[in-house]
């Protein structure tokens, strides 16, 4: 089958379609034909290495996957040849104490498709029987796979780390990227008031478009200085975070009291400075999130279903675009998704 693959780190140019022998699904396993698979900021970070992340080459990237089901392994008779599915985007072991209480985004076992096991940016893909959910009629494979990874994320960080309720104001930071803009949607859904950032004036009107009650442009204008304005000096409820060290500092002073950050991320860099006298006099929270339980993305499904939410795509490539769907997400040029069919 034809795979793009990693096998060293390093800059767009180390993108490699090759063919590769077709995997074969084993015990509770099964093969997906992939018919579309999106990438995230993920896909940068193993192509180019992080100092102290083992990132085992080569790899095949890409964890937000729609197919269909192609082969079934050994013990897989649930489901039929040709069903329609998408993919949940964690492997766990599925019989530790966390995997069996639901929480088998924190099994010590997880691995991330694309990162820690094979991804779907190839013909195929094999994946446990446990992460298929079968994929709605309404959705096509291009917004069946821009609705996965990015969108568990936000929705983990949103309702069970920072528990945002209806009436709070959110503050979300790079509205463009997949993790905000399906934040954004989320946050609405959820009842709150949202406050979004970004670097151009196209990219604010697209998240004014998905549901941004405010928007601030983070070239021009202070957003500290812009979010106390916009809510009267009492400051932001919650703020989503994903870009590190331009902005985390800053975030912190946007908060209310007994306020909370939320991150899954640091785009920008992994060092921020922290005044602790704020976090302790004004009741403040930080909280660690990543990715989210296949309950959750079952969850996420069946809202897609019901048409609550909108699939982003800013463009689908096909697998042999690998290298220009890089470095459009490296140079900060797309709002949503970028997809790739083989």
């Amino acid at each position: 089958m034809k795979a793009a693959i990693v096998r060293e780190h390093g800059g767009p140019e180390v993108l490699r379609i090759e063919d590769v022998p077709d995997p074969e699904p084993g015990p509770g396993e099964v093969a997906v034909a992939v018919r579309a698979c999106a990438i995230n900021h993920l896909d940068l970070w193993v192509r180019r290495g992080i100092a102290g992340a083992g990132f085992h080459l080569p790899r095949i990237g890409g964890a937000d996957i729609a197919g269909e089901v192609h082969a079934l392994g050994e013990g897989v008779d649930d489901i039929a040849l040709g069903t329609a599915v998408m993919v949940a985007p964690g492997v766990s072991c599925g019989r530790c104490e966390r995997c069996v209480a639901g929480l088998d985004h924190l099994c010590a076992r997880y691995a991330i498709l694309g990162e820690g096991v094979d991804g779907g940016l190839a013909e195929r893909v094999v994946v446990p029987r446990a992460n298929l959910v079968p994929k709605p009629a309404r959705l096509d494979w291009t917004d069946a796979a821009a609705l996965s990874l990015p969108w568990l994320t936000a929705w983990h960080m949103l309702t069970a780390r920072a528990a945002l309720r209806g009436g709070e104001t959110i503050l979300v930071h790079a509205a463009g990227s997949g993790v905000s803009s399906a934040g954004i949607q989320i946050a609405r859904f959820l009842g709150a008031r949202v406050i979004a950032t970004a670097g151009s004036d196209a990219k604010l009107e697209r998240a004014r478009q998905i549901g941004a009650d405010e928007t601030i442009n983070y070239r021009t204008e202070d957003f500290v200085a812009r979010v106390r304005t916009l809510t009267e000096k009492r400051g932001a409820d919650v703020v989503l975070e994903h870009v590190g060290g331009e902005t985390f500092e800053r975030s912190l002073r946007c908060l209310a009291r007994a306020g909370r950050v939320v991150t899954c991320g640091a785009t920008t860099g992994a060092r921020a400075a922290i005044d602790l006298q704020h976090i302790f006099f004004k009741s403040q929270s930080i909280l660690g999130s990543t990715m989210g339980s296949k309950a959750e993305f079952h969850q996420l499904v069946r809202l897609y279903d019901r048409g609550i939410f909108t699939p982003i795509v800013d463009r689908v490539l096909p697998l042999a675009g690998i290298r220009d769907a890089h470095e459009a997400l490296e140079g900060r040029e797309v709002f949503g998704k970028v997809v790739l069919t083989p």
